[in-house]
């Protein structure tokens, strides 16, 4: 090696910032690539200024940046977390549930509001209105589940689940309502058909 210091062979100040030393020790590489006298003086100089930055270094003068002390590694990129996928509902839900027109809910709605109000409103003796009602009733649900997906088994099967259901939850619902609201003039059982209809009208609307 010269007489000239490790800085000065490589062509760079004692103040000199790690990044200008190293992109100057690659540019001299590149330039001197078929000099391998000149690329063994300029790796012993680029080694020497990084030993003389360790000990300045332990000396509490500076810190050096690992990949100027290791400059084979190479450079990681840290990798960009991905959004957390939004949680979906199970598959066998999403077969299941319809995503409806306003027309869709509208009109069943419409029809189940009739059949509603004059299940309450319509004086008879006995429940022959009421299970009149309930047909109609069943038969809306029918009409609109099968006009989506023409799948008249899953239409029947859904509607008669769902009056069951609604028959059952209806008169446990209403028997403590008629009581506590003194309801005299309706009975239980107007009131559980109508909230047969609430639900048919929602499995009718938003089922397929």
């Amino acid at each position: 090696m010269s007489d000239q210091n490790p800085y000065e062979e490589l062509g760079v100040s004692e103040d000199a910032s790690f990044e200008e030393i190293q992109d100057t020790r690659n540019r001299l590489v590149e330039e001197f690539s078929g000099d391998s006298k000149r690329l063994e003086m300029i790796e012993a100089a680029y080694d020497t200024v990084l030993m003389d930055r360790l000990r300045m270094r332990q000396e509490g003068k500076i810190k050096v940046p690992e990949r100027i002390r290791f400059p084979e590694r190479t450079e990681q990129v840290t990798p960009i977390d991905s959004p957390v996928p939004k949680k979906q509902s199970p598959q066998w839900l999403q077969t299941m549930l319809d995503k409806p027109s306003n027309l869709d809910v509208v009109v069943p709605g419409f029809w189940y509001l009739g059949l509603s109000a004059t299940s309450l409103f319509y004086r008879s003796q006995g429940d022959q209105v009421l299970q009149l009602m309930l047909v109609l009733g069943v038969g809306v649900s029918i009409y609109f589940l099968n006009r989506k997906e023409s799948r008249f088994g899953r239409a029947v099967l859904l509607t008669l689940v769902g009056l069951i259901v609604g028959l059952i939850v209806g008169t446990l619902i209403a028997v403590p309502l008629v009581e506590q609201l003194q309801l005299t003039n309706f009975t239980t059982n107007q009131f559980a058909t109508v909230i047969t209809f609430v639900l048919l009208w929602l499995i009718c609307s938003f089922l397929k």
